[in-house]
């Protein structure tokens, strides 16, 4: 595929997803890299359109430069996007909410705590960015598990072997405590997050190195 079709491709995804309005997203692609510019209302919205190139076959890797800028001329105070944010996150079942520090500077949040898991992470961080007012997220939680499985790597392989859509032949899985870390090679950018993500999906999982190549 050339870089042409790639580009047509993208734009058609982007056009078809009802969640979204990408009227004013401009899309460039380079050697498969895709750049992405303009402005949308929400930076959920932002997150949305950058998951949907990354799993469109080909793309090999993507440069957001998509601004947020929320719906309006009246921004949302700070001390108010804290507010919802706290509610948010004390009625999520799967965050620990008073295990989380929440910091807004000019619509951008900083989460910081510990967790136990991956997927509490990873529900704060989707809970917080659908707020209105929210334009980024830093989040800087620290995954500290109860537990650390000795059969880490053979669950991960397992995983791996799942996914219809990968070849778990061709990547390597090294685990050094909670450390994983990827090598091989993978087909297109979206193959390379689902990797991933069956990686994050082991317990005891407290980081991911991601050294899969794009061939």
């Amino acid at each position: 595929m050339n870089d042409k079709e790639l580009r047509l491709d993208i734009l058609e995804e982007l056009d078809i997803e009802p969640s979204i309005d990408a009227a004013d997203i401009g899309v460039a692609v380079d050697g498969q890299v895709v750049t992405l510019t303009g402005h949308v209302r929400s930076f959920s919205d932002k997150v949305t359109i950058r998951e949907i190139v990354e799993g469109i076959r080909g793309v090999r890797a993507i440069a957001d430069e998509i601004e947020v800028r929320p719906i309006g001329a009246h921004i949302t105070a700070d001390d108010e996007i804290a507010k919802r944010i706290v509610n948010t996150l004390k009625w999520n079942s799967s965050v620990p909410d008073e295990k989380i520090k929440t910091t807004v500077t000019k619509g951008w949040v900083t989460l910081e705590g510990q967790v136990e898991w991956h997927y509490q992470s990873t529900a704060a961080e989707q809970a917080v960015r659908r707020l209105v007012g929210v334009t980024g997220v830093n989040n800087r939680l620290r995954i500290t598990p109860a537990v650390k499985p000795a059969d880490v790597s053979q669950r991960i392989q397992k995983a791996l072997q799942r996914d219809a859509e990968l070849d778990a032949s061709a990547i390597k899985v090294n685990v050094d405590g909670g450390k994983v870390t990827l090598e091989g090679r993978v087909r297109y950018l979206g193959e390379r997050r689902s990797a991933e993500r069956a990686a994050w999906s082991a317990p005891g999982v407290t980081e991911v190195v991601d050294h899969l190549t794009v061939a």
